[in-house]
């Protein structure tokens, strides 16, 4: 067990140190005081600075940024994606989005076709080489959350996701509510 006198940020008494035991997602937390949403700002903060460290060296030395790992990481999680699918889970500018696609699209790394029903709609998939590079960017991340989640326990990865959920606006939820509905479908019929 960590020696909690060495932990960087001395736990509060809604909080718990890694190795102790977890309370109920969401008991004692009645009245959410400033300093503690302050906290949870700098937590998040800290957690995103330290889980983009590893793919932002990677993307650095292909002359790439985190924009550029958000497009491959949802052309990745749903090959077929329009560009305005795109557009509307990043929440950027079509100007924004070409600038960052058009690098992946000349250097090989997403391939675009036109739809099968409109013409107009372009298709986004990965490449082999676009797929080898967001895989590489994923495990760099992976680790890193797989020892969090196994740290914190079930029951606090569970408050966590309803945490998370809670900070999204509807259209992220919707988006997983829609994921979750067709992960539902593809158990179901073997898949």
């Amino acid at each position: 067990m960590q020696d909690p006198s060495a932990h960087p940020f001395p736990a509060t008494k809604r909080e718990t140190l890694p190795g102790t035991a977890h309370t109920a997602p969401g008991s004692g937390l009645l009245f959410l005081r400033e300093d503690e949403l302050r906290l949870a700002q700098d937590m998040l903060f800290f957690a995103h600075r330290d889980l983009t460290e590893a793919p932002d060296a990677i993307l650095g030395e292909l002359g790439y940024g985190r924009a550029h790992h958000r497009c491959l990481h949802w052309i990745a999680r749903r090959p077929g994606l329009t560009v305005g699918d795109l557009l509307a889970i990043l929440g950027i500018t079509k100007q924004s989005l070409t600038r960052v696609l058009g690098p992946l699209i000349r250097e090989g790394y997403v391939a675009q076709v036109p739809g099968a029903q409109d013409r107009r709609q372009r298709l986004l998939t990965l490449t082999e080489k676009g797929a080898t590079l967001e895989r590489r960017l994923f495990e760099a991340q992976r680790e890193r959350l797989v020892a969090a989640y196994r740290e914190a326990g079930g029951p606090a990865v569970e408050g966590f996701k309803r945490v998370l959920r809670g900070l999204m606006q509807q259209q992220g939820r919707d988006y997983l509510d829609g994921q979750d509905a067709h992960r539902g479908k593809g158990q179901r019929s073997g898949a």
